[in-house]
């Protein structure tokens, strides 16, 4: 007999990236040597300061002690200059900043703090599929908004009102865009921002790719009062190659944070102390990081152009972010056929688009976390194997 599980698993399926990365793996097993071009891992190493601090930082003798839930003071410090020197935003470290096991975490924690049964959620269609998985097991139900190439990937304020939103408790929001790689001006941010406090809506802001060939980062504090309706959270992950490092922040208005840390205290323990001194060194960072970082990315992204071109897929050059999203010709039915027999005939994975919802079964996403020169070979097997 197997136990039943719980009820607020029910709707949730394991994460797709984590099922195609085992079959992957299995196929990789059998000798396909499939290379991935669907997954945001930067491949990139963080800055040499970075790992340097990291090691030094090992071997103090308090490193694996237990940290504080709200991480040490010089971390919030510093990302509170971080956000002051490249957002224009000044935050209080003791009281509006929060650092995190990897924003992700933050995700869920914000959900479990503020939903409950009978509550409902703005989740953007496509978009991150974390953001639904949260509600669902917060016990919420997701209301997913539309988000279309016709109106540049951005929320339909005037649709939204046509509905009762009485029900609706959060919002999420995500810009630079994931998947899409859709920027938003500080316009339609403040529209989003009034939406909120008109509809007593807490608006969440997911940004963790403002920095990735996006010359102007933006933050929702940005807006004048956003601080009001809305939280921010921000990751090292993407701008400083630090994934596996797992250092996120949250950030808004104390009781926000102090409602968050409520539901965290209980849940986790505090980031290992190397990893936060090593933060601190990336966070100080000057703009030749950003600027060498970028100049990488944006010769990968032309070898994903051309990819898409000879696929003749269509595709926005304006778009940033880490990702290159295309729309798959009318030949195709949708995104995962195209996609799977890639897959099948050149061995090389990039996502389909019907991950992050139904409006994107018609497109295609590449991660530029690769080498041109994988790129390159993906390309050959492309041309020499499709058929």
């Amino acid at each position: 007999m197997i136990i039943k599980t719980a009820s607020r698993i029910g709707e949730v399926k394991e994460y797709y990236f984590s099922r195609k990365l085992r079959e992957i793996a299995e196929m990789n097993a059998k000798g396909d040597d499939v290379i991935n071009l669907g997954i945001g891992s930067p491949d990139l190493h963080p800055d040499d300061e970075v790992i340097e601090v990291l090691n030094t930082s090992s071997k103090l003798s308090q490193s694996a002690q237990y940290q504080s839930y709200k991480g040490i003071i010089s971390l919030r410090v510093a990302f509170a200059k971080w956000y002051q020197k490249w957002y224009d935003v000044e935050l209080n470290p003791e009281t509006e900043i929060l650092p995190l096991l990897g924003s992700k975490e933050g995700i869920m924690h914000l959900s479990m703090a503020f939903l409950e049964p009978g509550d409902e959620v703005l989740v953007p269609n496509p978009g991150y599929p974390t953001y639904k998985a949260a509600a669902q097991l917060a016990g919420a139900k997701v209301l997913e908004y539309p988000l279309s190439e016709t109106n540049n990937w951005l929320p339909d304020l005037d649709f939204l009102k046509m509905f009762s939103l009485r029900r609706v408790k959060m919002m999420w929001i995500n810009y630079p865009h994931m998947p899409t790689g859709a920027p938003m001006d500080l316009e339609r941010l403040k529209e989003l921002v009034d939406f909120a406090k008109a509809e007593n809506i807490l608006l969440c802001h997911d940004n963790p790719y403002s920095f990735i060939l996006n010359d102007q980062p933006t933050s929702i504090f940005n807006i004048k009062g956003a601080r009001d309706v809305a939280v921010e959270l921000n990751s090292l992950s993407k701008s400083h190659n630090m994934a596996g490092f797992r250092v996120g922040v949250l950030t808004g208005g104390k009781d926000y944070i102090d409602a968050v840390m409520r539901f965290k205290t209980n849940m986790d323990s505090g980031m290992y102390l190397p990893i936060q001194k090593a933060a601190i060194a990336a966070l100080g960072l000057d703009a030749n990081w950003y600027e060498n970082l970028n100049s990488i990315y944006k010769k990968r992204r032309k070898k994903i152009w051309e990819i898409f071109d000879y696929l003749d897929c269509t595709y926005s050059e304006e778009s940033v972010g880490l990702f290159v999203w295309a729309k798959i010709p009318d030949t195709y039915e949708h995104a995962e056929i195209l996609a799977e027999k890639i897959l099948q005939e050149c061995k090389v994975f990039m996502t389909p688009g019907s991950v992050f919802g139904a409006n994107g079964e018609r497109y295609l996403r590449i991660s530029l976390t690769s080498p041109v020169s994988t790129f390159e070979k993906a390309l050959g097997r492309m041309k020499n194997k499709l058929t």
